[in-house]
């Protein structure tokens, strides 16, 4: 077993208190602006805080049905957190766990930062391949793209 790590930093120009907080209420928020990727976002236990397991459902068939994802840590005053998905199929199929810790940052010009590591724990380091992260990559950046455009058109929302 091994672990792929992979590192993005994507600008936003909405703030970072907005964009935390859009973040922390994603099981509302995503399935109604990308229906097409997100069918639904159940919480399985927990408040929202540490310790809160959802269940995402996802659209559209292929290789993604649902994965359970677990929240690890959450800092509001730091803006960070961290959270693990599991039990899941995509890439979940071909590892035991992936770990993301995030982390918004002030970009200095009224948007912010979001920094953000991903840590695969695969079973099989030659299973997964590089075109197969970038896809699950380009994915969440997919996701990422639709909410900060939402936020931007919603400028009271999260304020």
């Amino acid at each position: 077993m091994g672990v792929l790590r992979v590192e993005k930093e994507v600008p936003s120009a909405v703030a970072p208190s907005r964009l935390f907080k859009a973040l922390n209420d994603s099981h509302n928020l995503l399935p109604k602006i990308a229906p097409q990727t997100i069918k639904s976002i159940d919480i399985l236990q927990g408040d929202g805080g540490v310790g809160t397991v959802k269940l995402l459902k996802f659209a559209g068939g292929g290789d993604y049905q649902q994965t359970k994802q677990r929240i690890d840590a959450f800092d509001e005053a730091n803006l960070t957190g961290k959270y693990t998905t599991y039990e899941g199929d995509g890439i979940l199929k071909l590892a035991e766990k992936s770990e993301y810790d995030i982390k918004i940052v002030d970009s200095g010009n009224g948007g912010s930062i979001f920094k953000f590591v991903a840590e695969i724990h695969v079973n099989d380091d030659k299973l997964v391949n590089e075109a197969y992260i970038k896809e699950s990559e380009e994915q969440g950046l997919g996701l990422f793209k639709l909410l900060d455009a939402y936020l931007l058109a919603n400028p009271n929302l999260y304020a």
